[in-house]
C-alpha cells in the first residue's frame, strides 16, 4: 500500500547480477495515470494484468524497456508456442479500449479518486482502533490486522459477505492464523469508485465494516449488525447503479441468428 523504490531494487539487482522483474498489476492504472512510479526505467521485465486498477478485461501484458535480444527472445517464445494458442481478438479489442480510457483525464481523475478513498477508508479504521499495516496507504488498498481483536480473516470475510460487502481475508505480518484462516482483511477502492462513491461513501462504508468487526470482537452476535449493515448497503448502491440510466434496446425486427 506504499511507495515502492523501483531503482533501489534495481541497484540490488544490478550488486549481485540478477534480472529484476516487477509485477505491477496492481497499480498499473495509477501508473498509467502519472500517479505511482513507473517500474519501467529501473526493471529488466514488467508484468502486469489488464484488469485491477487498468479497468480492462482480464488479461495480461508483459513490457520491457530495458531487455536485451536474447531475453525478448525467451519471452516471445514463452508466450507462444510456450503457453498460448489462438489469439483471443475480443480480449486484444477490449485492451485497446482500455488503452484509449487510460488515456483520458477522467482517467486519472478516476485514480485520484481511487487513491482518495483509499486513504479515506484507512483513516476511519485507525480512527477506530483497528492496525493499518503501513500505517495508511499510498494506492489503491490497504490491509487491516485484526489480530489485536482476536478476530480470524475468514470470519470477517464471512460477516462482511452476508452484509453485502466484499473483501478479502489476507494473512498479515507475524500472523498467528493459518493461510487458510488467516487475521486481516485487505480492502480496496476501485470498484466502489467505478461506481462513483465519493470520499464521504467510503468513510460511511469503512464505519459499517467496523461497526461488524467490533461486534465479531466482542464474540456477539453479528446477525442483527448484519441485517442493519445490509439495508445500508442496499440503499447506498442504489444511488450508484452498475450500468446507470442504460436502457435495454430491442432487437431488431429482421435479426437473423447465426447460432
Amino acid at each position: 500500500s506504499r511507495v515502492i523504490d523501483w531503482r533501489r531494487f534495481r541497484a540490488i539487482a544490478d550488486e549481485v547480477g540478477a534480472y529484476l522483474m516487477v509485477d505491477m498489476a496492481h497499480v498499473a492504472g495509477l501508473v498509467a495515470a502519472g500517479l505511482y512510479p513507473s517500474p519501467l526505467p529501473h526493471a529488466h521485465v514488467v508484468t502486469t494484468t489488464t484488469h485491477k486498477t487498468l479497468r480492462g478485461p482480464r488479461g495480461g501484458l508483459i513490457l520491457s524497456a530495458n531487455a536485451d535480444e536474447a531475453l525478448v527472445k525467451k519471452l516471445n517464445g514463452a508466450v507462444f508456442p510456450g503457453q498460448q494458442g489462438g489469439p483471443l481478438m475480443h480480449v486484444i479489442a477490449a485492451k485497446a479500449v482500455a488503452f484509449k480510457e487510460a488515456m483520458s483525464q477522467d482517467f486519472v481523475n478516476y485514480q485520484r479518486q481511487v487513491i482518495d478513498n483509499a486513504r479515506a477508508m484507512a483513516q476511519v479504521f485507525l480512527e477506530r482502533g483497528f492496525d493499518v499495516v503501513s500505517g495508511g496507504t499510498d494506492d489503491h488498498l490497504f490491509l487491516v490486522s485484526l489480530i489485536k481483536q482476536g478476530v480470524t480473516g475468514k470470519d470477517a470475510d464471512a460477516a462482511l459477505g452476508r452484509a453485502h460487502i466484499t473483501v478479502n481475508k489476507n494473512a498479515v505480518p507475524n500472523d498467528p492464523q493459518s493461510p487458510f484462516v488467516t487475521s486481516g482483511l485487505r480492502i480496496g477502492t476501485p470498484a466502489v469508485t467505478s461506481r462513483g462513491f465519493t470520499v464521504a461513501d467510503c468513510e460511511q462504508l469503512a464505519g459499517w465494516i467496523c461497526d461488524i468487526l467490533d461486534v465479531l470482537a466482542e464474540q456477539g452476535n453479528t446477525s442483527a449488525v448484519e441485517d442493519e449493515v445490509r439495508d445500508k448497503v442496499v440503499a447506498l448502491c442504489a444511488r450508484y447503479p452498475v450500468y446507470g440510466d442504460a436502457q435495454p434496446s430491442e432487437p431488431a425486427q429482421n435479426a437473423t441468428s447465426v447460432a
